[in-house]
């Protein structure tokens, strides 16, 4: 299999959104991937198309652990940790990733898989080079906690502007917003 990520940033997309997944950053909302259909929407949203069959049971608890895995490296007090776990994601597959022309010329890397490769190694090849271009394009301060107070939420910012905050800024965003609006609200009465 041959699997065409435009750039580190799809990578690192699929990172965070399969992080904010959990439990741990979901609280009382619980696991946003309960059942194979729902890894199956993550990974359609991102436009990947794995060669691994469609998501079962036991491909899902790998993913529950890749998502444990991949919070460990986002969440490396150095660089040199982050690459390290960035490079064991990136070798799971099998295989080094190459970076090709596109049909319309345009360079995209192409993450190669050994034949039968399982889904939640493919996913984390396409994971670890996503992390390993962030860490060498963007640095290492740009892996962060959520700002949003009793948020336990990691992320990769690649914004360009590098000022985001939130691991889900439509989720934890939001939150803080309305909570310093009611605030405000109380302090004018």
């Amino acid at each position: 299999m041959d699997i065409p990520i435009a750039g580190y940033a799809t990578g690192v997309a699929v990172a965070n959104d399969l992080v904010s997944t959990s439990p741990t950053v979901r609280g009382a909302a619980g696991d946003a991937l309960p059942r194979p259909a729902a890894l199956a929407g993550l990974l359609a949203g991102h436009g990947l198309v794995l060669d691994a069959p469609p998501p079962d049971d036991a491909a899902l608890r790998e993913v529950h652990l890749l998502r444990r895995e991949t919070r460990g490296v986002i969440e490396t007090e150095t660089e040199e940790q982050a690459v390290a776990g960035a490079m064991v994601l990136a070798g799971r597959a099998g295989r080094s990733p190459v970076l090709r022309r596109d049909d319309a010329g345009a360079w995209q890397w192409h993450v190669p898989t050994a034949p039968g490769a399982p889904l939640a190694a493919e996913l984390a090849a396409v994971i670890g080079i996503g992390l390993l271009g962030a860490v060498r394009t963007l640095g290492h301060s740009r892996f962060r906690p959520c700002a949003a107070p009793g948020c336990r939420g990691v992320f990769v910012d690649v914004s360009r502007a590098g000022r985001r905050a939130y691991c889900m800024p439509d989720r934890c965003g939001n939150r803080v917003n309305v909570a310093g609006h009611r605030a405000r609200l109380r302090s004018a009465n």
